[in-house]
């Protein structure tokens, strides 16, 4: 049973910037590390839920959404064994539910969910 834990979301002035980090357990990444990829995605009022962001778990390349490109990005924590969402430059429309998944690279859909995180921006 694979299990995701995200942390870091809050409240947060327009202009300001938070990290949002995912965690997993329940499954051995060791032989199969290049096979995931990790995702974070989001819920805002109004809007279908959107991917923001994603990285392969040991790949180097990234993908940000065009909306978020110019403030998030997305990393691997080594030392913390987390995939990292950096929110800078946060703007009310942000606000909104952050959920991390994961997918094998040969699936289309991702599997395996968080609880997810509140994000507020207020004005």
């Amino acid at each position: 049973q694979v299990q995701l834990v995200e942390s870091g979301g809050g409240l947060v002035q327009a202009g300001g910037s938070l990290r949002l980090s995912c965690a997993a357990s329940g499954l051995t990444l060791r032989n199969y590390a290049t096979l995931y990829v990790m995702g974070w995605f989001r819920q805002t009022p109004g809007k279908e839920r959107e991917l923001v962001a994603a990285r392969g778990w040991a790949a180097a390349a990234t993908y940000v959404a065009d909306s978020v490109k110019d403030r998030f990005s997305i990393s691997r924590d080594n030392n913390k064994n987390t995939v990292d969402l950096q929110m800078n430059s946060l703007k009310p429309e942000d606000t909104g539910v952050y959920y991390c998944a994961m997918k094998s690279r040969g699936q289309t859909t991702y599997d395996y969910w968080g609880q997810g995180t509140q994000v507020t921006v207020s004005s």
